[in-house]
């Protein structure tokens, strides 16, 4: 007995955390709970935005769209500053990009001058997730990453749920501009830390950074967005701004694509997109990306311009969305092991639609509690569509080609997402127009003022309509979803062994 307990104590031991990997954990999630928080604290302080600066809907979704691009853009940057400088000073930089860009964010003095520094912003909080990822796998080690992961994912299943409800907390109570000014102090507290505690690591001189295609990827994409977003204000596709942001855009986003396949180390590696399951994953990944961002920037607009909410009742009506993803994550990966992501995320992309239709009725006087139930329902759909998807996209790949494949899918999730919120604007600021032409409906005014029955019905109804296009997004996922891969097959002991082999179900 006393020997087997001697035994056991090492194991026990070996099984905890080091005071290393905890040191760097805390700077990585304190960095992290930074980063993710900004996707979505902004979202409720839109109107409040748009009012101060005079700027229409089509402008203000800059603010959103600017660092979701930006986190983008930086991602795949990120990696090779790593080999090339180290994860301990890359890490450094980017907090204080960071925190550099939430300062001036906080003073901006323009709606110009705010979207800027939230690009500012976005570069730095692009690298803060990938690069705090990477430096906690090599302090912890392989054997240790699965606690490690479930540690820096707390952030992750947070960050949804806190984000509008510290931000309306913020707005209804004080400036708008302590938003920003909340990561300062968190900001200091994780780069003295960071000083402190993280390990130099390495530096690896053999990299190449791809220059031309980074300055074909940033401002081709940039192009595009902005392209979609000018849309609504001249006059739909065929004015010259629109036509030219959007066939340069597409022609320097092609060129992206055509420079990858011969670059000897590309931004994105696109012989992944030979693998089916990448492909259709990456599908999926872009729209959820679409649908999540899109209708996040809708909620807090319909809550608070159509409702007449304050800004603190906004975020704590969007919170069910974030809980009922939180509590889906883990059953729905569990699922997804037992059946295959082929015969689980359709179900989720179908919830998703579900509690989205709810959105597609909603007038001047629908009631809270059962948006709130959608909402949960649509929540649940995103547990269940998120991390399968980004399990599947792995399937078959090698252990090298693994980073690769993560660069990618978060490419494409900020990019989706971006995208899916410049589009959703452009379709609420064309339905307000239709019903209220001639008038200024810019989303100050409307906010502004205490609006009668029959306004909020029909601004209601251009609400209504906006969601209908997050609806066909969600219902679009569907179909890529149906091709996904199915269960892996666990050979017997005595059998063969096929790696990463797929059941033809």
């Amino acid at each position: 007995m006393t020997s087997a307990s001697a035994a056991a104590t090492p194991t026990a031991s070996d099984n905890r955390l080091s005071p290393e990997v905890r040191r760097a954990g805390v700077v990585v999630v304190l960095g992290t709970i930074m980063a993710i928080l900004d996707t979505t604290i902004v979202a409720v302080a839109l109107p409040t935005l748009a009012k101060d600066f005079h700027v229409p809907v089509n402008t203000i979704q800059w603010v959103t769209t600017g660092y979701l691009l930006a986190l983008a853009v930086v991602i795949p940057l990120s990696g090779w500053a790593m080999h090339r400088f180290g994860g301990k000073p890359v890490y450094i930089t980017s907090l204080v990009l960071f925190l550099a860009g939430s300062m001036l964010c906080g003073l901006a003095w323009s709606a110009t001058a705010l979207i800027a520094f939230r690009v500012l912003q976005g570069f730095g909080g692009g690298m803060i997730m990938p690069v705090g990822q990477a430096i906690m796998a090599r302090t912890a080690g392989p054997d240790k990453m699965n606690r490690v992961m479930a540690v820096i994912g707390i952030p992750t299943l947070l960050g949804p749920i806190l984000g509008p409800v510290i931000g309306g907390a913020i707005v209804s109570n004080m400036s708008w501009r302590w938003i920003f000014f909340v990561n300062v102090p968190i900001g200091i507290v994780a780069l003295i830390l960071a000083v402190r505690f993280l390990e130099t690591t390495p530096q690896d001189r053999d990299h190449r950074f791809d220059l031309p295609g980074f300055l074909l990827l940033a401002p081709g994409l940039a192009l595009v967005v902005y392209g979609l977003s000018l849309v609504g204000t001249n006059g739909g596709f065929t004015s010259r701004g629109v036509e030219f942001s959007l066939i340069i855009g597409v022609l320097m986003c092609a060129g992206f694509v055509w420079r990858s396949f011969r670059a000897p180390e590309p931004l994105l590696d696109m012989h992944l997109f030979r693998r089916r399951s990448f492909s259709v994953a990456t599908i999926c990944i872009f729209l959820t990306g679409a649908t999540l961002y899109g209708t996040m920037f809708l909620l807090p607009l319909y809550y608070q311009v159509c409702r007449g909410e304050s800004p603190w009742l906004a975020g704590l009506l969007m919170a069910p969305q974030g809980i009922g993803a939180a509590l889906a994550m883990r059953p729905a990966a569990n699922l997804a092991d037992r059946f295959g992501p082929r015969r689980t995320v359709p179900w989720g992309m179908a919830l998703l639609a579900v509690g989205t239709l709810a959105y597609t009725q909603v007038s001047g006087t629908t009631n809270f509690p059962f948006l709130a139930v959608a909402l949960f329902v649509r929540g649940i759909g995103l547990g269940f569509g998120m991390m399968p998807v980004f399990a599947a996209s792995y399937r078959g790949l090698s252990h090298a080609e693994v980073p690769r494949a993560s660069t990618a899918t978060n490419i494409i999730r900020q990019v989706g997402g971006s995208i899916g919120v410049a589009v959703f604007a452009v379709v609420l600021s064309n339905q307000i127009s239709r019903r209220f032409p001639g008038q200024d409906t810019s989303l100050g005014t409307l906010a502004a003022h205490t609006l009668p029955p029959t306004v909020v019905n029909r601004l209601a109804e251009a609400f209504a309509t906006s969601f209908w296009w997050s609806f066909a997004v969600c219902a679009l996922a569907v179909v890529p979803a149906l091709f996904l891969p199915g269960r892996i097959e666990v050979p017997d002991v005595a059998g063969p062994v096929a790696v990463g082999a797929a059941t033809a179900d």
